[in-house]
């Protein structure tokens, strides 16, 4: 009998070796697959390993991005919608497995302010200071996050153009919010940008803020870097295109 149960350890011990060699694996491949701008059969292999290990935090945060960024391209609300709930809901598993992991913590910061990008007043200014508070972490527990420096960013230039609704939502909930700058938001962009020069988007963002602060010659340089970028991301393309138009414009 004894030796039975031993048997019967040493082979659930072996298939435990052999799940996580498994989904090791397939986080590798979902990471090339990422790097190939592949995201839908990576957040294929992404969810493969959570059947197997739902307590991945690497394939949670891997979904919980993906998930940010399909649902900010897609068009159809509902399917928008769906994304970031996914997104959501990957980021507070991995936040709740790893609270001190900078990319769980980061995800999450990414997903509550891609949700507020298309709700109501109300949860707007509510998720506004969770998406300061997560982005906040990823810093605290990785000073030198370039992506999470982009959250903040936006995160201050969303406060500069919060609407007058949108304020007294935020006034009558929590007396007001934490004050957001446009300079604040371009120190956040110009520190993303040095700690990662490769990140499309945070080069937009970063125009958009020195064309609201009128300093076009700053905006103009940043937009020229911009489109020589290579894409890393499948947004890329489209953001570049959106740089090309502005540039273009004040020229």
């Amino acid at each position: 009998m004894l030796n039975k149960a031993l048997v019967l350890a040493f082979i659930l011990l072996i298939q435990g070796i052999a799940y996580g060699q498994t989904a090791d694996e397939m986080i590798d491949q979902a990471r090339a697959l990422e790097k190939q701008m592949k995201e839908a059969p990576a957040l294929g292999l992404y969810k493969d390993v959570l059947k197997i290990q739902p307590d991945n935090v690497i394939a949670l945060i891997g979904a919980s991005e993906i998930c940010s960024r399909v649902g900010y391209r897609v068009t159809d609300k509902d399917e928008k919608l769906k994304n970031y709930n996914d997104a959501k809901t990957y980021a507070e598993q991995a936040v709740r497995l790893a609270p001190e992991n900078a990319d769980a913590n980061y995800v999450m910061a990414v997903a509550m302010g891609r949700q507020a990008l298309i709700a109501g007043a109300k949860e707007k200014v509510t998720a506004a200071r969770e998406v300061k508070r997560y982005a906040e972490l990823a810093i605290k527990f990785n000073p030198n996050y370039a992506k999470a420096y982009l959250v903040l960013g936006r995160w201050n230039y969303e406060m500069v153009n919060l609407s007058t609704l949108e304020k007294t939502a935020a006034k009558l909930l929590f007396g007001g919010l934490p004050e957001g700058t446009l300079q604040q938001a371009i120190i956040n962009y110009e520190k993303c940008r040095k700690l990662d020069p490769s990140i499309v988007l945070n080069y937009f963002e970063l125009a958009k803020a020195y064309k609201d602060n009128d300093e076009q010659d700053k905006c103009i340089e940043v937009l020229k870097k911009a489109v020589g970028l290579r894409n890393v991301y499948l947004d890329d393309a489209n953001i570049k295109v959106e740089c090309r138009k502005m540039l273009d414009a004040l020229q």
